[in-house]
């Protein structure tokens, strides 16, 4: 879960950056939260659909990351949400990196989404 707050695009930098809560299953029959940053490196362009960058306080669930081949190394990153939103990024090629931050906390509910098993 990130909020579109927590969606930024560093042209300069060719970097897009995002932060969440993250559903941790390692634990069998527990879920837990963790706070998680992201970026994505030499991005060229973002594009959105169904995401309002007017309404930063909306939530938005990350189902699915996939890639879209282009022009070898480069293709588009498509980062796919709840919602049917969807942020596109351009970049000459896959660089990225996932980290935890903090503590972890015990989660009030596992995470269910439409079309999810």
């Amino acid at each position: 879960m990130t909020k579109v707050g927590d969606l930024v695009f560093l042209p300069r930098e060719k970097r897009f950056a995002l932060v969440g809560n993250r559903a941790d299953r390692r634990v069998a029959g527990e879920t837990r939260r963790r706070r998680t940053a992201a970026h994505f490196d030499r991005v060229l362009r973002v594009s959105a659909i169904g995401i309002d960058r007017e309404a930063p306080e909306t939530v938005l669930n990350l189902l699915a990351v996939g890639f879209a081949p282009g022009e070898e190394p480069g293709g588009a990153v498509e980062l796919l949400f709840s919602g049917g939103a969807v942020l596109k990024l351009d970049v000459e090629c896959i660089e990225a990196q996932v980290a935890d931050l903090g503590p972890v906390w015990a989660a009030r509910a596992a995470p269910a989404h439409e079309g999810e098993a």
